[in-house]
């Protein structure tokens, strides 16, 4: 555990797969993320698929480089052991709905009797306060309301759909944890805590505001219907491919390469703002231009004429891709309980403090005992926890 982020230590209660993935992050970096959950049941997340010991597939994605302890927090002494974690650490996260943790004793206040630099923080569905602040919250509420959904929309019915992923927690999980890092720093720099808050909505909605609300961004202006965005995905004789251009250059490229050279010149695509508005009835000429070679011929044309473009891979094809592997970006892993698995190594790669699977997504309260002893309770008041049922 050698990452940037060695010597920081996070108490986490977030369940489900935003919180976790979030957390998980800063473990991928050397944090050391102490997972607390309820007896007998624990993380949600560890019921979601089928797997050995209550590790389900999305478990172990998100929950690795943690360390768990069960703990149950109705008992008085559970609150009370978790106020003792609290006053070692530099972070405290959770995930229940508004309220909650303020009911269990265990808001920032209190906390901060413990530990008065701590860094709090509270992830949600809607935020802290407004109309949806007790409505339960999942990826797919996030997606509808979001406007994600009608951006996916179908093309010839515009029947609204979802992203097939669970988008919305995990563009939520990556926006928590840049705030987090950066609160981090702050109270490395300052010796002040702060409350991070932040919504599963507004992540997902600051992710989709670029070119996803593009309309709506000149407030002033006339509002126009967006151009019918293509998914850019083309049918070839035997497959599938993408082609992308963005550029005059790539544009008068693609036209040549497909034998097409009187588009360059066609007065519906002289600009990329024609481009983009007649993006339909271009999409609908090069669609019939590929139908007519298999995607291996497209692809070795295209990549000559230096356009963009990519075979559109299935999830086994991509495993086996060479610039995946070139990457090592997926790592096989030996995990005591579940056997060989894969996981995907963390994405940012830090040259003097590299970020790392050290260690596998934990059984439920493998490491209380451990975490316990930490805290400098003796193997007879562990015991005694056990026998009156604040640990399993």
């Amino acid at each position: 555990m050698e990452g940037p982020l060695k010597g920081v230590r996070i108490i986490d209660l977030t369940h489900a797969v935003a919180g976790p993935m979030a957390t998980m992050i800063l473990a991928d970096q050397g944090a050391d993320v102490i997972k607390v959950e309820p007896p007998h049941t624990g993380d949600l997340a560890r019921s979601q698929g089928a797997g050995p010991n209550g590790l389900s597939p999305i478990f172990v994605s998100v929950n690795r480089n943690k360390r768990s302890i069960a703990i149950d927090l109705k008992t008085s002494r559970g609150t009370e052991l978790l106020k003792r974690m609290v006053a070692g650490a530099n972070m405290f996260v959770q995930n229940f709905r508004p309220g909650k943790i303020e009911q269990m004793g265990l808001g920032e206040s209190e906390l901060r009797k413990y530990r008065p630099d701590l860094v709090y923080v509270s992830i949600s569905g809607f935020g802290q306060s407004g109309p949806y602040v007790k409505k339960r919250s999942y990826d797919p509420i996030i997606q509808a309301l979001s406007g994600l959904a009608e951006i996916q929309a179908d093309r010839a019915s515009r029947r609204p759909q979802m992203v097939r992923v669970i988008v919305a927690d995990k563009v939520a999980a990556l926006s928590a944890a840049q705030a987090m890092t950066a609160a981090l720093f702050h109270q490395a720099k300052t010796g002040h805590g702060q409350h991070v808050r932040l919504a599963m909505l507004d992540a997902l909605v600051a992710f989709l505001w670029p070119e996803g609300m593009a309309r709506f961004t000149f407030a002033e202006s006339s509002e126009e219907p967006d151009p019918d965005a293509p998914d850019l995905v083309f049918e070839t004789q035997d497959g599938w491919i993408t082609v992308a251009t963005n550029t005059d250059v790539e544009w008068r490229a693609l036209a040549r390469a497909v034998g097409h050279p009187e588009w360059i010149d066609d007065p519906r695509f002289k600009t990329p703002q024609l481009r983009v508005k007649n993006a339909g009835e271009r999409r609908a000429m090069l669609s019939r231009v590929l139908k007519t070679k298999p995607s291996a011929h497209w692809l070795s044309v295209l990549e000559a004429a230096e356009v963009p473009c990519a075979p559109v891979l299935s999830r086994a094809e991509m495993l086996l891709d060479p610039q995946v592997r070139a990457n090592e970006l997926v790592m096989n892993l030996s995990h005591p309980c579940a056997g060989r698995i894969r996981q995907a190594r963390p994405a940012a790669r830090f040259d003097r403090t590299p970020a790392s699977i050290y260690r596998p997504a934990p059984l439920l309260g493998e490491h209380t005992d451990e975490v316990l002893g930490e805290l400098g309770l003796s193997a007879d008041e562990i015991a005694e926890l056990r026998r009156e049922r604040v640990i399993p």
